[in-house]
């Protein structure tokens, strides 16, 4: 390993960035012939000085023996820059509390390339980044703040141990105003529902996974709204990703806020702040908002990205959506997104992965293919990986597998881009294979 990626050592300047005038402080300086920050594609001259951490050399080492290792191996020494193959995904969630400044920032610093906002909406109308319109009780300290927590949706329920019912709460960005969701403090995500007060677990429902990471939400990681991400990412000379995320109140908000109008918001957002829609990836799993901007804003939506989660909704899912492929690119869908397991297969024959008629169809229809998301399922020992595995399970066995499912998706399966909760594992992958 090179010393000098020392991951703690690029995830606490990461977080004491924030208080400096430039992102960066004194560690930004422009390579050669790049010049400086913006401009259409801006991400590969970003200027940032990449580093990557122990992960990605930790991931090969763990590879089993073969031309893919050898190769991987061949560029553990570098150079590493920026890559828009390198998605941001919820910005850097494995370790920082998930949508927080501090998680965006770390995410530039391991080269990703594009950054994503998950926009919801507020009380008052404003767009703010949270991964679901009603998650506030697991990703942020809301139940420790009363006057807030009595506006949530539903109020906090503990844990009982003697039924073993979950603790519950439903607090949404709608339920409060945009300067009190700037008062909350992102946390890291909490998936075990086991809180009997809210003040041993960060102000959340029950604790994070034992494969991630409390380090960084001891201090208060700061909540972004979309003007401030855009601001941010801008800063840095990066590209941007936005999710309209399905609201979870009945629309239209407040009798006359439409789904429409939500969607245009977004749109708005990025052309008042001089965003130039070629840098700009916009995210739905609603058809209707994918179609919207083809339909109003089509030079967002020749970007639009068409998440595709038919496959875990019945049990015709994963036909249906095959099937639907060719009609979609008709209709003028550009780019689909469906999770990492409906592009893979095993080939119980031989004991590799292929590409899934999913995958195969989606070329045939000459649709982009956007996959998600890689590092979300802890250590692959467990379970062979578990749901964005599924159908390749029983060959996954170690945590270097995840760069011989990369590999297929890429190579095999022609996927351009790849979202991550630890953008170094990816950026490694594009820099050794020269993706852009």
């Amino acid at each position: 390993m090179v010393a000098s990626q020392s991951l703690l050592a690029a995830a606490s300047f990461a977080i004491g960035a924030s208080a400096l005038p430039s992102p960066w402080g004194g560690w930004w300086s422009p390579r050669p012939n790049q010049g400086g920050y913006g401009g259409s594609g801006a991400a590969s001259g970003s200027g940032i000085n990449v580093q990557l951490g122990p992960r990605p050399f930790y991931l090969v080492n763990n590879m089993d023996n073969g031309t893919l290792k050898d190769k991987l191996e061949s560029c553990s020494n570098g150079p590493f820059k920026t890559s828009s193959f390198s998605i941001s995904h919820r910005g850097a969630p494995l370790m920082f509390p998930e949508h927080s400044k501090q998680g965006y920032i770390a995410a530039a610093r391991m080269g990703a390339g594009i950054i994503e906002c998950d926009v919801s909406f507020t009380s008052d109308r404003e767009l703010v980044c949270r991964h679901s319109n009603c998650d506030l009780q697991y990703t942020t300290n809301i139940l420790a703040n009363p006057d807030l927590a009595a506006k949530c949706s539903e109020p906090f329920v503990p844990y009982n141990n003697v039924t073993g019912e979950p603790a519950s709460a439903k607090c949404c960005t709608s339920d409060i105003t945009l300067a009190e969701f700037k008062g909350l403090c992102a946390e890291m995500e909490a998936t075990t529902f086991n809180a009997l007060n809210v003040s041993d677990h960060f102000g959340r429902i029950g604790d994070t996974p034992d494969w991630r990471t409390n380090m960084y939400a001891y201090s208060c990681a700061e909540t972004m709204s979309l003007k401030e991400q855009i601001a941010l990412v801008e800063s840095m000379g990066l590209n941007f990703t936005a999710e309209a995320k399905t609201p979870e109140v009945p629309m239209p908000f407040q009798g006359d806020y439409t789904q429409e109008d939500f969607a245009q918001q977004i749109v708005d957002t990025f052309v008042d702040a001089g965003i130039d829609p070629s840098r700009v990836w916009l995210q739905s799993f609603l058809p209707d908002d994918i179609f919207y901007w083809l339909a109003q804003d089509n030079a967002f939506g020749q970007q639009a990205v068409y998440l595709d989660e038919r496959a875990d909704l019945t049990a015709d899912g994963y036909d249906v959506a095959v099937a639907s492929l060719p009609d979609l690119a008709a209709r003028g869908v550009k780019i689909i997104s469906p999770s990492i397991w409906q592009l893979v297969t095993a080939d119980n024959a031989t004991g590799t992965i292929i590409p899934s008629s999913y995958a195969i169809a989606a070329n045939e229809a000459g649709l982009e293919i956007i996959t998600w998301s890689f590092e979300r399922s802890g250590p692959l020992e467990v379970e062979g990986g578990g749901y964005y595995y599924t159908g390749v399970n029983n060959i996954v066995n170690n945590d270097g597998d995840e760069y011989t499912v990369i590999d297929v998706v890429v190579q095999q399966a022609n996927v351009t881009k790849i979202f991550a909760d630890w953008a170094a594992t990816i950026t490694y992958y594009a820099n050794c294979m020269g993706l852009e």
